[in-house]
């Protein structure tokens, strides 16, 4: 197992885009959570905790790109099959690619949230206070899209079809729920459309009006994330390299 890890982290940090992309995803995050604390923050009633956490929202598209290109790439060199000859175990393959991926991301995040807490810091007087489940939950939601993206590059196996996929699945979701003047099933399509559900982890204010409750829409992404990997790993251990 120890190989296999040592190598997935190897290719993933030896490829060009991954710091870029670990890059972005710190930087996108502090910078709209910057944007949204001194251009809205002032706002009355506005939640200071989840404003300053909304750079989510961007940094997400390049976890996304990020855990997409750790799977695809491989297959759209060819890679692939010199992976599987050196270690014909795919499970432990797999494995060590999902932890390496998960770790990035995760430091990733966490680097942006704490930025963007500092951001929050300087924007209002007083600041408001480092809370455990809004701002770890941010990173915790980071580190699932990134495996909700990897289990579904295992499925499609292409770049631009997995990354396409899962934003559509993200974005697309909410956007049409905003179109349904319905209210009951707008609320109902919110609660399991995986990027509203599992940013409700960032409320601090008025939780009552939430479509989900925090950790209950962070589980719903969890969910979304554990079917990808499932079939996933299905996929990759009977398909061929």
């Amino acid at each position: 197992m120890r190989g296999a890890l040592h190598a997935e982290w190897t290719k993933l940090r030896t490829v060009p885009s991954t710091g870029w992309l670990v890059l972005a995803v710190a930087a996108g995050t502090v910078a709209v959570g910057a944007f949204s604390v001194f251009g809205l923050g002032t706002a009355a009633g506005a939640d200071q905790t989840r404003l300053s956490l909304s750079g989510a929202y961007l940094g997400q598209v390049a976890v996304v790109a990020l855990a997409a290109l750790a799977v695809t790439t491989e297959y759209d060199t060819g890679m692939i099959r010199g992976t599987l000859a050196a270690a014909p175990r795919r499970g432990r393959v797999l494995a060590g690619k999902a932890f390496a991926v998960t770790a990035v991301t995760l430091c990733a995040g966490a680097l942006g949230v704490a930025g963007s807490y500092l951001c929050a810091r300087l924007a209002f007087s007083p600041g408001p206070a480092l809370m455990w489940r809004p701002h770890a939950g941010t990173v915790l939601y980071l580190g699932l899209i990134g495996l909700l993206t990897l289990g579904l590059a295992l499925i499609i196996r292409h770049t631009g079809g997995t990354i396409t996929v899962v934003l559509s699945l993200l974005f697309t979701v909410p956007a049409t729920a905003a179109l349904i003047t319905d209210p009951v099933w707008r609320e109902r399509i919110l609660r399991v459309a995986p990027m509203t559900a599992g940013l409700a982890i960032q409320a601090t204010t008025d939780l009552d009006a939430l479509p989900i409750a925090p950790w209950a829409g962070l589980g719903v992404l969890a969910g979304y994330a554990g079917g990808a990997l499932v079939v996933g790993t299905m996929l990759f251990l009977r398909r061929d390299a």
